[in-house]
């Protein structure tokens, strides 16, 4: 799989620099949910993207259950 480059915000990168380089443990609990959230869209666009690039429609089917379910979508408002 290629390297890709994952863009987070200044605040969280700043975040991580005073955690790392000044031990400044307070803000552990800020950066958790900030990496958490970014990981959960993370996982939501490569679903998408699975979703959209699969090459059977067993497996892009199976892509959108999977997106929808991170997503948070009822299965009673999906089609």
């Amino acid at each position: 799989m290629k390297e890709r480059k994952i863009m987070i915000s200044q605040k969280l990168f700043l975040d991580l620099f005073s955690y790392f380089e000044f031990e400044d443990y307070e803000k552990e609990p800020e950066i958790r949910k900030a990496l958490n959230e970014k990981l959960e869209l993370l996982v939501m666009h490569e679903n998408y993207t699975k979703y959209k690039t699969a090459p059977t429609a067993e497996e892009r089917e199976k892509a959108r259950q999977e997106y929808l379910d991170a997503k948070g979508i009822h299965p009673s408002f999906r089609w």
